[in-house]
């Protein structure tokens, strides 16, 4: 039985590697937050808006409770779900997590050209987008660094690279 859940920041690539490695092991990929948003039929930031955001982690842990119950499957979380209640510890006792490790000038590279699909981000300067980034992760590292394996995230900008790191990944995780 596969069950394997990608954690990282917002753009670390947790859908691109997700996705091309779930094919690769012929396994549903799941991403965590369109999962959210199919169930409720609303999208992350409306229910974020609409009940706060402690309520929505809430919401976000029983959905992970949810697919962590479905075998052979690559999960992608929310850049912020093993961050909240017991989230990493109960992913890290029903399967292998991966943390996807960028560098912030990566990080800031991707999100850089993204700002207007992730409302967080909208509006900053450069500037801003680089403090942002790295105290967000400075602030999640605890988190994060309590997944089984840590993976470099920042070489999936290309099939090649994204062919490479599903190799890769495959032969850390054995499977």
């Amino acid at each position: 039985m596969i069950r394997i859940f990608l954690t990282g920041y917002m753009g670390a690539g947790k859908t691109t590697l997700g996705k091309a490695f779930a094919h690769e092991l012929k396994v549903p990929f799941i991403d965590l937050d369109w999962y959210i948003e199919e169930r409720y039929h609303k999208s992350i930031r409306e229910l974020f808006a609409e009940r706060g955001e402690a309520a929505f982690r809430e919401l976000e842990r029983n959905m992970l409770h949810e697919v962590a119950e479905f075998e052979d499957v690559v999960i992608s979380t929310g850049g912020g779900t093993p961050c909240f209640f017991d989230n990493i510890e109960y992913m890290n006792a029903h399967g292998q997590t991966v943390f996807l490790d960028v560098h912030p000038d990566v990080l800031f590279r991707r999100l850089r050209v993204a700002t207007q699909q992730r409302p967080i981000l909208q509006g900053k300067t450069d500037e801003e987008l680089r403090t942002f980034i790295c105290e967000a992760l400075a602030k999640r590292a605890p988190h994060y660094d309590k997944a089984t394996y840590r993976f470099d995230g920042s070489r999936l900008e290309s099939r090649k690279q994204i062919a490479e790191s599903v190799q890769c990944l495959r032969d850390i995780l054995g499977v």
